[in-house]
């Protein structure tokens, strides 16, 4: 109880130092998580040559290579997530493509609110929107999964809203992963682990005068990765480079279903359960992470022309290959065919995704400008097919897999910038000013499936209904779904730096952009420094912000029938153009709109570094899914307007407006202890609360009685709740001669899994999460790792039979660390 009240007491004192004095203000900052950073040169955030990270009018955080390499987890976004405590990663299952392409979230803010940047140039988006419920429903995101950890020299994230500097998308931040440049040297490893792990089981109670009983808990050994990556460097001409990496990894799944208790099979004639009920399988569900298989191929390369001229430009390749499971379907459901699957069936969802990328690019001098010319192209296709299932409405003869159709997403993207100083009377430094243009133009297309993988073939169950139409668990994709649509949209911007005073630093920015598919946009964005002395500084910034409506969510459309009292229905996920969806109160996507504050300080006591920065983000009209509207006074006045067969549905809608608070703390201390090595601590916090302060209404769906709600308490408290109000972290990593180690414990703050009504929420109390690993180089040149990510094990609260009726799902979603347990593994890395 006394930790609650702390952390509450630090988050109100944070968000009060934000709209406070500038004495108060002074105790707000941030810095990066890295203590060997402070004298790294960013790119992000600003456009000046030669800033460092603690020199910045904005908080930047840069994350190392080796941060990224010495951690069990070969992933992204997984290795950011415990490197930053204002990204989180959560791990979602039987959430259709989401368990394959899963997103991750910057300060407690959407996925697709964040910009993944590749060498400062933007980064497309994955084809997947997120429909299931999860964090993140209703976005498409970057998948920065697709980039491995080997060519990435550095990462950088600014944790301040900069859409007037870098366009849409960057309301939370900025994710910038910087690539490798050697022209020679390379490291081969290889990385292998498995999950060894125990977790509790809560079940509930077996029917009436049945024998079998569920277990207390449950050894699990699974999840075997292998990851094998290279990069090398390589000469190009006399001064030019080529990085090329390679990366392979295959993935076991891990399941971690709860005991089925429920009745498999028909009773006997004679009255009596079944004898294979005690010989069924009842952990029948793959609650976990996937199964996946991927390779992945990235080059970047540049090369000097001479006279000023130099030519850069990066590709990449991945093909991942996924499988994870739907709920499990028992023998005797009405789902299922027991002639084909007598022992009832697991479907399984496949999805194979394809995305590649290839960027080009010059840099020349124009008198006294510095120039750059870009053109970069990008393409994420998904395309599903669904295994081990049937179409329950044709019978018998039903197939048992489906290609069920997918989607692709394309991003075409030319870029123009030139910068460039100019002394200016009175100013204390150069003026460094940047102007630029940006011109995109997106594409996203949706695909069918095969006739069977959706369609009705006439079989009626044993109650007289008609059977359910298209493959169990994901119906295909039909050719009335089909989309092949595209957008753009060009901006301009201007940017301006420089030092008014020596101690005050000033930087300004504006942005304007119009799209083709709903109309302009234009941020601004004013940021400030003072430093006081070398040990302390303040720094702030106020802007206004944009993300625009992606493809996906205008675009993507769905279709399923249901029948109700034998009426078939077609129940869809409009696009906000159909005439449905216009008839229920769609409106054509708009931007959101959002405004940023925040104040920060850089206390610096050389090797010892303490910063804090508290912010505030305010979001209107937030793009949101709308709940399903299947209710019969719905499916009555869409007949009313015309639409026969309509059964409700669902759509993307502008209409939330929500407003977050919070603050990150670091404190970073290198510090040498003579015969004992060397150790670089950092202990770093994010505390985050966001409030919905509107949802949408329309006029036809209020004049309804009862008045179907278009955003529910669930979704609601989903934005609010759904992810940890604190995160806090502390990791120490320690050199002496050959020998190394990283510990690293993270504790994350409670977390609501909401329900349809406050009987169903379910609270998951805080977790501290230790990873460990030891390493020793045996030579020069070979390096050994030995670790565990989860050392003790920690799991969420396991759900209550209320919210896990079947057994398949006892941990929520909203796990913000997930639900697999402890991974041992073992690295060699070898240099050359």
């Amino acid at each position: 109880m006394q930790k609650h009240v702390t952390e509450k007491t630090v988050i109100a004192l944070a968000i009060a130092s934000l709209f406070s004095s500038v004495t108060h203000a002074q105790e707000a900052a941030a810095v990066s998580t890295d203590p060997a950073a402070a004298a790294t040169v960013v790119v992000t955030g600003t456009r000046v040559a030669n800033r460092t990270a603690l020199d910045t009018a904005a908080p930047v955080d840069i994350i190392s290579a080796d941060t990224l390499k010495n951690v069990g987890s070969t992933e992204m976004n997984q290795a950011l997530s415990m490197a930053l405590p204002s990204l989180n990663f959560p791990r979602p299952a039987i959430t259709d493509g989401t368990d394959t392409i899963r997103p991750a979230t910057l300060r407690g803010m959407a996925p697709d609110q964040t910009l993944v940047l590749v060498n400062s140039k933007r980064r497309h988006a994955s084809s997947l929107v997120n429909v299931n419920g999860s964090i993140g429903r209703g976005s498409a995101a970057v998948d920065m999964n697709t980039i491995p950890t080997a060519i990435v020299k550095s990462v950088e994230v600014l944790r301040d809203g900069a859409a007037a500097q870098y366009g849409s998308d960057a309301i939370s931040g900025v994710v910038n992963l910087r690539l490798r440049t050697d022209r020679s040297g390379g490291e081969a490893s290889v990385t292998y682990g498995a999950r060894k792990t125990e977790y509790e089981l809560w079940n509930d109670v077996a029917p009436a005068g049945a024998s079998w009983t569920a277990p207390n808990s449950r050894e699990r050994t699974d999840g075997q990765t292998a990851t094998v990556s290279l990069w090398k460097g390589l000469a190009l001409g006399q001064d030019g480079y080529l990085t090329i990496a390679a990366e392979y990894r295959d993935q076991h799944r891990t399941e971690r279903s709860g005991y089925d208790m429920r009745q498999q099979y028909p009773r006997l004639a004679n009255g009596a359960f079944d004898p294979r009920e005690l010989t069924i399988n009842r952990f029948n569900a793959w609650y976990g992470d996937p199964e996946m298989e991927q390779a992945t191929l990235f080059a970047n390369a540049g090369t000097n022309l001479g006279g000023g001229v130099k030519l850069y430009g990066w590709a990449s390749y991945q093909n991942r290959e996924a499988r994870s499971g739907g709920f499990f379907r028992p023998p005797q459901d009405a789902r299922n065919i027991p002639s084909i699957y007598p022992n009832g069936f697991l479907p399984v969802i496949a999805p194979t995704v394809d995305d590649y990328s290839a960027t080009g690019g010059v840099t020349w001098t124009l008198g006294s400008w510095d120039m750059d010319a870009s053109l970069g192209y990008g393409r994420n296709k998904m395309q599903y097919e669904i295994q081990n299932t049937l179409n329950r409405s044709i019978g018998p003869s039903s197939k048992t897999e489906f290609y069920a159709g997918g989607y692709a997403y394309d991003q075409l993207v030319f870029n123009l910038t030139g910068v460039r100083s100019l002394d200016v009377a009175g100013l204390a430094s150069p003026l460094n000013i940047a102007v630029g243009t940006e011109a995109r133009r997106e594409g996203y297309e949706l695909f069918a499936g095969e006739p069977d993988s959706y369609r009705y073939g006439g079989q009626v169950l044993p109650n007289g209904t008609p059977a359910a139409p298209g493959a169990q668990v994901f119906p295909g994709f039909r050719p009335a779904n089909e989309v092949d649509a595209h957008g753009n949209a060009i901006g301009a911007f201007v940017d301006m730096e420089a030092n008014l005073t020596p101690q005050l630093l000033v930087s300004s920015a504006v942005r304007a952009e119009r799209y083709s598919d709903f109309g302009n946009s234009v941020a601004g964005k004013l940021s400030a420094r003072y430093d006081f002395s070398r040990a302390v500084a303040l720094r702030g910034a106020v802007q206004n912000g944009f993300r625009a409506p992606s493809p996906q969510q205008q675009n993507f459309t769905a279709t399923s029938t249901n029948f109700i009292n034998g009426v078939p229905f077609e129940i869809t996920t409009f696009k906000p153009s159909d005439p449905v969806a216009v008839a229920l109160g769609a409106r054509p996507l708009e931007a959101e709109k959002s405004v940023n504050a925040s104040l920060g300080a850089v206390l610096r006591f050389d090797p010892f570094n303490i910063t804090i920065d508290a912010y505030r983000i305010d979001i209107e009209d937030r793009i949101i899914l709308s709940e399903n509207l299947t209710q019969a006074n719905v499916r009555n006045y869409i007949a009313s307007q015309g639409f026969i067969g309509v059964g409700g549905g669902r759509f993307f809608i502008n209409g939330v407006d929500t407003t977050t608070k919070g603050v990150d703390v670091v404190v970073s201390w290198p510090m040498k202890m003579g015969a004992a090595g060397s150790v670089d601590f950092t202990v770093a916090g994010n505390f985050t609360e966001t409030k919905v302060t509107r949802v949408p209404v329309t006029a036809q769906l209020a004049a309804l009685n009862p008045a179907p709600v278009l955003f529910d308490r669930l979704n609601v408290l989903s934005l609010e709740k759904g992810q940890p109000a604190n995160k806090i972290s502390a990791n120490a990593n320690w050199k002496l001669g050959q020998w190394g180690a990283t510990m690293r414990a993270t504790r994350y703050g409670k977390v609501l899994s909401p329900g349809t009504t406050p009987a169903l929420d379910f609270w998951m109390g805080a977790r501290t999460v230790v990873d460990v690993e030891g390493r020793y180089a045996v030579t020069p040149k070979l390096t050994l790792a030995l670790g565990a990510d989860n050392l003790f094990d920690q799991y969420p609260e396991t759900q209550p039979p209320a919210l896990n009726t079947t057994g398949n799902t006892p941990f929520a979603n909203y796990a913000p660390f997930g639900r697999s347990g402890r991974f041992i593994y073992a690295r060699a890395n070898y240099g050359f």
